[in-house]
């Protein structure tokens, strides 16, 4: 019998995504530069969403109002589907936002927002010196920028019977799983978060401590990206 804790119907497992591992912003970065007296501003940091990223955007445009444009460009997620955008705030089409983003997918960053901020100062700049000052403000805010790995986990409910349940926890730790959401009624009910290269590894503990009772396949909720835990010593 699978031992697996009751699921809602919308739980079903979905088609694990390509990437494994991403990184991701966990700040936020600026830089400045001063070109033929223009006045270029980078300012990049974490967007999990179209929204985000808008109200980021936003903020930036906000702060400084009385700039000649405010060029922006996001890579939310990667990949041919991958979902981005971009705009040149008014400079010539092609010379603000495409190098931004350029820069952006050249990072292999997701979740991460930008924007060129412009204070023109009389001179200017052609299109080929206007996307080499867009890209370097980004280019040069990301050195800045903080940075953190994503694992890809997939998520399973199971249950235990309580004298398995303190080993069980030791033993996942060692793998780098998570137990969630831990409830004691007959028996102990939890959710799995483990890493995606961890998952066969887990699958053949959780059988082998449970007399193949469970079925971790079977027994999968979701996934979800987190940062990887520690493995127990």
């Amino acid at each position: 019998m699978t031992e697996c804790a009751a699921m809602s119907n919308d739980s079903t497992p979905s088609a694990a995504p390509k990437a494994e591992r991403l990184r991701v912003p966990t700040g936020v970065a600026r830089s400045e530069s001063v070109i033929k007296n223009s006045i270029f501003i980078g300012t990049v940091g974490r967007a999990e969403g179209v929204a985000a990223a808008e109200a980021f955007i936003a903020a930036v445009r906000a702060e400084f109002p009385d700039a000649s444009h405010n060029a922006w460009a996001y890579r939310l997620s990667a990949g041919p589907q991958g979902l981005i955008g971009s705009s040149d705030d008014g400079e010539p089409g092609g010379t603000a936002g495409r190098p931004m983003l350029a820069v952006l997918e050249g990072s292999g960053l997701v979740q991460v927002v930008a924007v060129g901020t412009r204070y023109f100062g009389g001179t200017k700049l052609g299109t080929g010196g206007l996307v080499r000052a867009y890209g370097g403000a980004v280019r040069e805010a990301l050195l800045d920028l903080p940075v953190e790995e994503l694992v890809l986990h997939r998520l399973a409910r199971v249950s235990v019977d309580y004298g398995l349940y303190g080993n069980l926890q030791y033993l996942l730790a060692k793998q780098s799983a998570i137990v969630e959401d831990p409830q004691f009624t007959e028996r102990v009910s939890m959710v799995l978060a483990v890493p995606y290269d961890r998952w066969d590894a887990v699958a053949r503990l959780l059988s082998d401590l449970t007399s193949g009772s469970i079925d971790l396949d079977r027994c999968q909720i979701g996934e979800r990206y987190g940062v990887l835990a520690e493995p127990a010593a």
